[in-house]
């Protein structure tokens, strides 16, 4: 690919709910806070999605000097609702954060929204040398009626916040060398099940119940077909991603997955790829919870901001959501950003 380069990454997440406390109060069934590993999770007091999209895009912004003539495209990424109906959050985004004319579009690609959104927009800088940067953010609030943040997916525990990351033709203290989308549509029936199209929202059930509609996908399927497909396609992600890098598993100094459970992500990651905990997001993501839309980028921020990241250092970022697909890119550290913590 062109040169691209990551001009900078921001963060914006709300306080943090002690697990132990909402097993006390019964938000939480304890045989899931036991599974997931999870310690704590970011929970939003008022903030809308948009609205910490937007925090975490000034901080971005503000990191890579980057000027609103500078951004020639605005994605927004996102998993659950944005706060308005029939509503165009990305131009809010645009309005409140950059305050250029530029195209703002929403990238609606569920977790993997994020890095579906970076795709798009390194093949849209690539397009047109005249093209300089693009700015790539995610929000998401998981909260009643519509989704239930311990019970709406079991096995991972859904967190408030939001993400930013400015990619660059020009120059940044990261350069991405590897980009790798894999699509496996033959799936998208597990988070769709066998209900009919509806003609609002929750036509069929007053909140989101994924693990109900994987249960009518996999009776008709077979869990072995679905296993067998995820994992072929999870692999193409992220061997294609190390070798567009020219690397190894073992090469890579860190590794950004997904804020799944900890079983989830042993069946997954740790016990597939002999990958060890430690070398990854898990020792943070446990106190975060999944962002929807934005674990690669928060993921990255984690490691850059907390200098677990030096120079010469690569991080694999891995992603996957529902539809399905699997996006997986090869970053290298060029320089330690003045915004970064000494390790």
């Amino acid at each position: 690919m062109d040169e691209l380069y990551i001009a900078a990454t921001g963060s914006w997440l709300p306080p943090r709910l002690p697990i132990e406390e909402a097993v006390a109060d019964g938000r939480c069934p304890a045989p899931l806070a036991r599974t997931t590993g999870m310690v704590s999770v970011a929970v939003a007091g008022e903030e809308s999605a948009p609205e910490m999209a937007v925090r975490a895009a000034r901080s971005a912004l503000d990191r890579s000097g980057t000027g609103p003539a500078d951004i020639d495209l605005v994605l927004h990424a996102s998993f659950f609702y944005q706060g308005h109906d029939l509503w165009a959050p990305a131009s809010y985004v645009q309005r409140v954060a950059v305050g250029n004319h530029c195209p703002a579009m929403e990238v609606k690609q569920v977790s993997n929204g994020g890095m579906a959104a970076l795709e798009l927009a390194s093949g849209y800088l690539a397009a047109d040398p005249a093209r300089t940067a693009a700015l790539i953010t995610t929000g998401d609030k998981f909260c009643p009626p519509g989704f239930d943040r311990w019970r709406s997916d079991p096995g991972t525990v859904y967190a408030d916040g939001g993400t930013a990351l400015v990619l660059s033709r020009r120059d940044g203290f990261a350069r991405l060398r590897s980009l790798v989308t894999v699509s496996a549509p033959e799936l998208e029936g597990m988070h769709r099940g066998d209900d009919p199209f509806g003609p609002v929202p929750f036509s069929h059930r007053p909140g989101v119940d994924l693990d109900a509609c994987k249960r009518a996908f996999l009776a008709g399927t077979g869990s072995s077909y679905a296993v067998a497909r995820v994992s072929s396609a999870q692999d193409s992600a992220i061997k294609g991603a190390l070798a567009g890098a020219g690397l190894e598993l073992g090469d890579v100094t860190r590794v950004a997955l997904p804020h799944l459970g900890r079983r989830r992500l042993q069946a997954g990651y740790f016990g597939r790829f002999d990958l060890d905990p430690e070398r990854t997001t898990w020792p943070w993501s446990r106190e975060v919870g999944h962002l929807g839309a934005g674990d690669p980028i928060a993921g990255l921020d984690h490691l850059v901001t907390s200098g677990a990241l030096d120079v010469g250092d690569t991080c694999l970022l891995v992603s996957v959501g529902a539809g399905f697909s699997w996006s997986c890119a090869v970053v290298e550290i060029l320089r330690r950003p003045e915004w970064a913590a000494r390790a």
